[in-house]
């Protein structure tokens, strides 16, 4: 698990006062602040108080904590009087992945017709036989953190 302060981290010193925010939740286990780089107005960040860099560093009852407030802040953008016709919430664990700090924190910003956020990607459909191949590996990579087998184990037969 993470510390509870990185010296060179810009959410770390926000967290500890050190920086300045605009925060409209928080308790004792994440902060959220608007994000100065917002890309709709009302974007949200929820970052846990601990640092941990992403994923594979933080523990899973904070992990949930966070995506739990993330709901809640998604819910309460769509009640707060900003233009929210829809919302994203959204994770960047990596830098492949589009991570530019590097404290876990999640966005969640509200949507709306002509706003200017665009994922682009190829949105084609694949061969049930490599999703059941990536379904296996993954199945795989569950085992390697311990967690108990599964019936189907990536077959691609209905559940029942």
């Amino acid at each position: 698990m993470g510390d509870l302060k990185s010296p060179s981290c810009i959410f770390c010193a926000i967290l500890h006062g050190e920086a300045e925010a605009s925060i409209p939740y928080a308790d004792d286990r994440v902060v959220v602040i608007m994000d100065l780089g917002a890309i709709t107005p009302g974007h949200l960040l929820v970052i846990p108080r601990i640092h941990a860099v992403g994923l594979e560093d933080l523990d899973e009852e904070t992990s949930a904590h966070v995506w739990r407030i993330g709901h809640r802040m998604g819910r309460a953008l769509r009640r707060s009087g900003l233009r929210c016709e829809g919302v994203n919430i959204f994770l960047a664990d990596g830098e492949a992945a589009f991570q530019e700090v590097f404290h876990f924190h999640l966005h969640v910003f509200p949507r709306f017709v002509g706003d200017a956020f665009r994922i682009e990607a190829n949105w084609g459909t694949r061969d049930r036989s490599l999703l059941d191949r990536e379904a296996e590996a993954v199945h795989s990579g569950l085992a390697a953190l311990g967690f108990p087998e599964m019936e189907t184990g990536g077959r691609s037969e209905p559940l029942t």
